[in-house]
């Protein structure tokens, strides 16, 4: 030791043995440096319950639903009503006018206007917004009521906009627009990986609202790529019930960035003179893994007496919905599904959606796949009566991981409206057969192995 620096690499190492650190010999840096045994345990244990936490988000087994008392309430009765309002936890509005718009090229035009006439503020969430012709024409007039001194605030779900990058917003920033991203993919946000706002709202001066399937994208407008245009329905929401659209949007907005909106202009009392029967069903998965969406589904599939006409881009239910779907079936309901055909954007979701076509064709529901385009629609009628408009998918993903929210309303006009629709979806349409469905071929059973993990994703 003697004679021997004090800064010399061997006086380093004997100094502190719990962390051997080669100064002066860069090549044998990795080779030198430990970590001590107590740290190790930590951090594989943290790797291990991430892991498990991670797992069971992605594949762990939903709830079983059943109806306690099935059919005991008149889809129109008080009883039905009042009680359906307090299980999703949703309230009644009776004074709200709603009007249909089908397709991107309608719905599109409508919604610009109304952000035109803003003069508060201008609310946007989406789940996809992608660079291109029509979110260009969105952030310009964005950005023009900005400029105007209109409150401007945009979220987007961090992965479902991914390929839009915060640059494309700088004018709207620029002139005062505020534009957040929901759980944005960082490592710190690992743990909420799977759970998505899958929301798309559009609210101006808390008075009017727009909801459904759609975001903001050019294969809604006039297609892309040289493909159709996506096959999808919006719905105008005026009165009432745009307050819990407004609500909605704050929830995630308030997750987002922090802010939580409060005061009269964004909550203004705004009534119409049209009657009708109003829920927005605002779903957020719980800790037990229910959701209001899926309380919402499964009642209305189980007390159905005549029809359930389903619209849906991915059809990938659970045994408890396959099996409340056959139940109706059995009891005399016409059951009629329409999913997307080969124009479906995930061609291996289509495939594993069909793997649960044969209890429900066998039983007696009808199944259809729509032709001309992506039918990306999520429309859900009964009896002519109930309409459920919205965002969620008849699938694990909708039902119990990703936010999400619908209008159901008690009203037989839109119900009309909406089943013209779906009338003219059929028409389009090509019926599977329980005979076609048994006589698949192999190429199309083979991928439809990967469903289990699928009714969980999609």
């Amino acid at each position: 030791m003697a004679g021997q620096e004090l800064g010399s690499p061997r006086r380093l190492a004997t100094a502190h043995p719990a962390r051997r650190i080669s100064v002066f010999m860069p090549p044998r840096l990795l080779l030198e440096a430990t970590v001590s045994t107590g740290f190790l345990v930590v951090a594989t244990l943290a790797i291990l319950a991430q892991s498990i936490v991670l797992f069971v988000a992605f594949f762990g087994r939903g709830l079983r639903y059943h109806i306690s008392s099935p059919g005991s309430q008149s889809l129109d009765s008080e009883d039905f009503l009042y009680g359906l309002e307090a299980l999703t936890d949703a309230k009644l509005n009776t004074h709200t006018r709603l009007e249909v718009f089908t397709n991107g090229e309608n719905f599109y035009e409508a919604e610009l206007e109304t952000i035109q006439g803003a003069t508060n503020h201008v609310h946007l969430e989406a789940y996809i917004f992608q660079k291109g012709e029509i979110a260009k024409r969105f952030v310009d007039a964005l950005t023009e009521k900005a400029r105007q001194g209109v409150e401007v605030r945009v979220v987007l779900d961090g992965l479902g906009s991914l390929g839009c990058p915060l640059s494309y917003f700088d004018d709207l920033k620029s002139a005062g627009g505020k534009v957040e991203w929901y759980q944005p993919m960082k490592f710190s946000k690992l743990p909420q990986y799977n759970h998505r706002s899958h929301r798309e709202l559009l609210v101006c001066d808390g008075k009017v609202g727009f909801i459904g399937g759609a975001g903001i994208a050019d294969h809604w407008y006039h297609g892309s790529k040289g493909k159709p245009r996506w096959r999808d329905t919006m719905v105008r929401t005026e009165g009432d019930a745009v307050p819990n659209l407004q609500a909605t949007f704050a929830e995630n907005w308030l997750e987002a960035c922090g802010e939580l909106l409060v005061g009269s202009q964004y909550f203004p009392r705004y009534e119409v003179g049209s009657e009708s029967q109003v829920l927005v069903i605002n779903s957020t998965p719980s800790a037990g893994g229910s959701t209001r969406a899926r309380i919402l589904f499964q009642i209305l599939l189980a007390s159905a007496r005549k029809s359930i006409h389903i619209t849906t881009p991915y059809f990938l239910p659970d045994q408890s919905m396959s099996q409340e779907l056959v139940r109706a079936v059995t009891r005399g309901v016409e059951v009629t599904i329409i999913t997307p055909g080969r124009h479906s954007d995930h061609m291996l979701t289509r495939s594993s959606s069909r793997r649960s076509y044969g209890a429900l064709l066998k039983a007696g529901a009808r199944i259809f796949e729509y032709q001309p385009a992506m039918i990306h629609a999520k429309i859900l009628t009964i009896d002519g009566l109930w309409s459920v408009v919205g965002s969620t998918n008849f699938d694990n993903r909708s039902f119990g991981l990703n936010d999400e929210v619908n209008l159901a309303a008690s009203n037989a006009e839109l119900t009309a409206r909406l089943d013209e629709d779906f009338a003219r979806d059929l028409a389009d349409s090509r019926e599977i057969t329980y005979q076609v469905w048994r006589t698949r071929p192999l190429t199309e059973r083979g991928p439809e192995i990967l469903g289990w993990i699928l009714e969980r994703q999609q």
